[in-house]
């Protein structure tokens, strides 16, 4: 029996073996190597090794090959546990032997915590991308934050990209959909910003560079720069001017949202690095849900 299936991606490539495992079910990276060797799973008629790259508009053949997960399961006795089929749902923008880049979902924390029972270290801990090393958080993203995030696979990468990000030498752009009309249509925000710790008063400078997208009396499309990293700083810096996004439930004004929106509409876009002098550049494409609210709010989306 022979199942043709088409490639069709959100990003430009990605490695065989692991279309396979986000389309056909957690499969081990054993029977996947095995299948790819025997030629039961073939790309574009060709005997391929896992490595390989697919892309939109390529052919994948499935010669007497059974891709049903719970029965491979059973064959394996293998049974995956619920952390390890979250971070398959993740999407993978890209993954080499330094790093990997992906798509996070909204409501999954990066690192541990005293309110997290699910993050993205452990979670690809127990992944094959990580079998032999593991992962490194380089940055931050708040829990209810979507886009882009990047883990090392190696302490070495992992102190670079701390390095980069201490020297701002990394640039993120983030799209939000807040409250009301903002006046300008661009700018930027500086601020002094105030938290606390163990109840001591900081206060730090932050400085965000911004965009109006669209915008009408209801709410606005804002793309966003930030050039410092504080804690929250985009949620604290449209809040302070009183037009905080929506979702946000800890930023919040009076009387938005009013219980509807369970999303925070923030989503980390675009990151841009440089490692020995190549340029990297990873986009996220936004959620549905962040799709939904735009169309909601009667905010149309530029042509990126």
């Amino acid at each position: 029996m022979k199942k043709s299936l088409s490639v069709n991606l959100a990003f430009n490539e990605m490695r065989i073996d692991r279309w396979i495992r986000n389309n056909l079910g957690n499969i081990p990276q054993s029977l996947i190597e095995k299948t790819l060797r025997s030629g039961k799973i073939k790309l574009n008629k060709k005997k391929v090794k896992s490595s390989q790259k697919v892309k939109t508009g390529d052919i994948i053949d499935l010669f007497n090959f059974d891709y049903s997960e719970n029965k491979v399961q059973k064959k394996l006795k293998f049974i995956p546990s619920q952390e390890v089929i979250k971070a398959n749902e993740d999407q993978i923008i890209d993954d080499n032997n330094d790093f990997i880049v992906l798509n996070k979902s909204s409501g999954v924390s990066v690192q541990g915590g005293t309110k997290s029972k699910k993050n993205l270290v452990d979670i690809f801990s127990k992944s094959e991308i990580f079998k032999n090393t593991k992962p490194y958080s380089v940055h931050r993203l708040d829990k209810d934050t979507s886009g882009v995030f990047i883990l090392a696979k190696n302490r070495q990468t992992a102190q670079f990209f701390t390095s980069l990000f201490r020297l701002r030498k990394v640039h993120k752009t983030y799209l939000a959909i807040c409250n009301g009309e903002l006046s300008n249509n661009s700018g930027e925000w500086n601020s002094d910003l105030t938290r606390y710790e163990n109840k001591k008063k900081i206060i730090e400078k932050a400085k965000t560079i911004y965009k109006i997208l669209d915008k009408n009396s209801l709410a606005s499309l804002v793309e966003m720069k930030p050039i410092t990293g504080r804690k929250h700083q985009l949620r604290k810096q449209l809040f302070d001017i009183g037009h905080s996004i929506f979702g946000d439930k800890k930023y919040k004004l009076n009387n938005i949202d009013k219980g509807i929106n369970k999303n925070l509409m923030l989503h980390s876009y675009k990151i841009k690095f440089m490692i020995k002098n190549k340029k990297y550049t990873y986009t996220a494409l936004l959620p549905d849900y962040f799709k939904k609210f735009l169309k909601k709010k009667r905010l149309r989306l530029p042509n990126f």
